[in-house]
């Protein structure tokens, strides 16, 4: 009877045993089971997709352990980065009470990057992402200037150029003869110097009629 009743405490004992595995792995192993995400701006921090093209981005983290301690910083890489391995952005950040964080809103100059991400309790090599920044700062060009404008614009006929003025000239209408250098018209002229070849030859034949 004794017997029966140590083994069925030991296969008991044994069971227990198997049962509590499970959770004593996980206790162990912190900090490892989560992940980082580059995310746009834009992009709500519920989504847990990757975007590795942005322009203004955050990091979001999901799935750490409570209350995790971060360090992050981001380091210029190949092929754009003029020294590969310089950190050009850095930064700690404290997890909420479900493993979750992101930081404020980054930006960084055109090109191509690495996140390393480090906290307490992680396992081998930090945890990294590599991405890509591009805001398409040669997109937007200078509108034409005003005064550009304006040069191009044909030129206004000047008033002088406009159409002939109807008002009768100040020497007489269309028809008027033209003047001497003394100002009287040739007409009288003419019709005077008749008059005193008449005159003349009047008195040229009355003589000889007397």
């Amino acid at each position: 009877m004794r017997t029966l009743f140590r083994a069925g405490a030991l296969s008991a004992v044994a069971a227990s045993a198997v049962l509590c595995l499970p959770a004593a792995a996980h206790a162990t192993a912190p900090g490892d089971n989560g992940t980082v995400k580059i995310h746009d701006s834009a992009t709500g921090e519920e989504l847990r997709r990757n975007e590795p093209h942005v322009c203004t981005f955050y990091l979001d983290a999901f799935g750490f352990d409570r209350a995790q301690q971060v360090d992050w910083h981001i380091e210029a890489w190949a092929p754009t980065a003029g020294d590969k391995g310089e950190t050009v952005r850095s930064g700690a950040l404290t997890l909420d009470g479900e493993g979750h964080g992101r930081t404020a809103d980054l930006t960084l100059p055109d090109g191509h990057y690495k996140l390393f991400w480090n906290f307490a309790g992680e396992k081998g090599s930090a945890k990294h992402k590599v991405f890509w920044t591009d805001c398409g700062e040669d997109a937007t060009a200078p509108a034409p200037s005003a005064s550009a404008s304006a040069s191009e614009a044909p030129a206004e006929t000047p008033a002088a150029e406009a159409a002939p003025s109807s008002s009768p000239s100040p020497q007489g209408g269309e028809g008027d003869l033209a003047e001497t250098g003394n100002g009287a018209p040739v007409g009288l002229l003419s019709a005077a110097a008749a008059a005193l070849l008449g005159a003349g030859g009047y008195l040229v034949l009355r003589r000889r009629r007397a």
